[in-house]
């Protein structure tokens, strides 16, 4: 397969035309059509294909390189071969991951579209996801909070935002989140998420946000910077509203309030934090409303 995909030049208006065909036949045999279901010997065949020629490591490497239509449609194929658990893996143990954290194009559909294949990766196959996310923690959060959590690119930060809640409340993950709500810098970069102007990145960033508070092994560092920012963060949440009546979410901040004011009230007397200068100081309404 991946023979007859080299010798063609990008450039031709031909050879793009030939390739377009091959990709829609491609994706006939993975999605079937509205006349009929894929067949899954097929499937199978087909995925065997993939790795047999390397045509998996050709298509993943491809994508920064192709116009919208064909992007598109290899994001496609990429995420109905991932459904495999043997290919998911293959592609969380390669190189390949870190495209997902490095590369993003500026049309939003082709982004939307990378954003779906990420997610489908970190989500499908949870035992696989795990001992990824166990072994690779360190390299893999760094950029995930660098590169898409405080990219100042809307759609990275709210796609990631939702990603990042799905996986640390998977309990399949429970290690991996553990480990994440007792870093301070984690916590750093969710509380300023909280105040951000948009209500949706606000939103996500509670849903993360309330994984620090409800830990009840807090590391004294973590215990320090919600102590020290307790009032503002409780000023704020008293004014922390969803556009719409949702009754978990007000459980979840209500829980949240309580957390932090029983550690405020615990170290009332004994007050280790007072010269802690407050992490979020940049104008008199820390956060957004």
């Amino acid at each position: 397969m991946s023979g007859k995909l080299g010798p063609f030049s990008f450039s031709s208006m031909a050879a793009m035309d030939e390739l377009n065909k091959h990709i829609r036949e491609l994706k006939l045999i993975l999605y079937g059509s509205s006349d009929s279901e894929p067949v899954a010997e097929a499937c199978a065949q087909l995925t065997q294909e993939f790795f047999k020629e390397n045509t998996m490591h050709l298509l993943i490497v491809s994508l920064p390189k192709l116009d919208q239509d064909l992007a598109l449609h290899y994001g496609g194929m990429l995420r109905e071969c991932i459904r495999h658990q043997s290919i998911t893996r293959y592609v969380l143990e390669s190189e390949h991951i870190k495209n997902f954290l490095t590369t993003y194009s500026l049309t939003f559909d082709i982004a939307a579209d990378a954003m779906a294949t990420f997610k489908e990766l970190l989500t499908r196959h949870k035992s696989t996801v795990a001992g990824f996310l166990s072994k690779n923690y360190d390299w893999f959060f760094q950029d995930f909070n660098s590169k898409l959590l405080e990219s100042e690119s809307y759609i990275k930060t709210t796609s990631c935002e939702g990603l990042l809640g799905e996986i640390l409340l998977d309990h399949s993950n429970s290690a991996v989140m553990v480990r994440y709500v007792s870093s301070k810098d984690n916590l750093r970069i969710l509380m300023n998420l909280l105040r951000e102007s948009s209500k949706n990145i606000q939103i996500d960033a509670f849903h993360v946000f309330k994984l620090f508070a409800a830990n009840q092994n807090k590391p004294p560092e973590i215990v320090t910077i919600l102590i020290v920012n307790g009032s503002k963060l409780l000023r704020f949440l008293a004014d922390f509203k969803m556009d719409r009546e949702d009754e978990q979410f007000e459980e979840d901040k209500t829980q949240v309030v309580k957390e932090i004011a029983e550690l405020k009230n615990q170290a009332a007397s004994e007050r280790p934090w007072r010269n802690v200068q407050p992490i979020l100081v940049s104008s008199n309404q820390v956060f957004a409303s």
